[in-house]
């Protein structure tokens, strides 16, 4: 082999493995070869709350749904149910039940003031971070930050902020009184 012809070989390699640590680290494909599954019981209230004080309303004595609704699918199949949970001592929760979409890389959860059907680009412009997805399989609980009322948003969504995409969206309707 020329010297030359060693050289465009051996740029070609390194431009090779650049682009494929490129995809693995960016587009992490990887992660559509395995789940990760998360299985969290309802809180029964939220860690460090105080104890009510002396005067104050009777809070309920379990868990009170809020809304609920049932997720569908944007850009990867995603089912289950979301739930808007009051627990005792006033923490609001965000409860994914039966939750089953793709892996993904940098997946989030917001509660989002734009409907599950809507717009994509609309979803994170006026939307409250939950964090991080905790697992793309199973039972799973995030809280709400105190002050905000969770009540005034519309929708659950499992947002990908690499790529601005919605994986699948659950609209809120408010829970019935039993």
């Amino acid at each position: 082999m020329t010297v030359r012809l060693r050289t465009w070989v051996l740029l070609g390699a390194v431009v090779a493995v650049v682009l494929a640590v490129v995809t693995l680290v960016w587009f992490q494909p990887q992660k559509l070869l395995y789940d990760s599954r998360v299985d969290e019981a309802l809180p029964t209230v939220a860690a460090g709350a105080p104890s009510p004080s002396a005067g104050a309303p009777a809070a309920p004595a379990g868990p009170v749904d809020l809304a609920t609704g049932t997720f569908v699918s944007r850009e990867h199949e995603t089912v289950g149910t979301a739930r808007l949970v009051q627990l005792p001592d006033g923490q609001v929760v965000v409860r994914l039940e039966g939750f089953e979409t793709s892996n993904g890389p940098a997946l989030f959860v917001y509660l989002s003031r734009n409907p599950a059907g809507g717009e994509e680009a609309a979803f994170d412009d006026e939307a409250v971070d939950l964090g991080a997805l905790k697992g793309n399989v199973g039972d799973q609980n995030y809280a709400v930050p105190a002050g905000v009322d969770a009540t005034g948003y519309t929708s659950v969504v499992i947002w990908c902020d690499r790529f601005d995409a919605a994986f699948g969206a659950a609209d809120l309707a408010p829970a019935t009184a039993a």
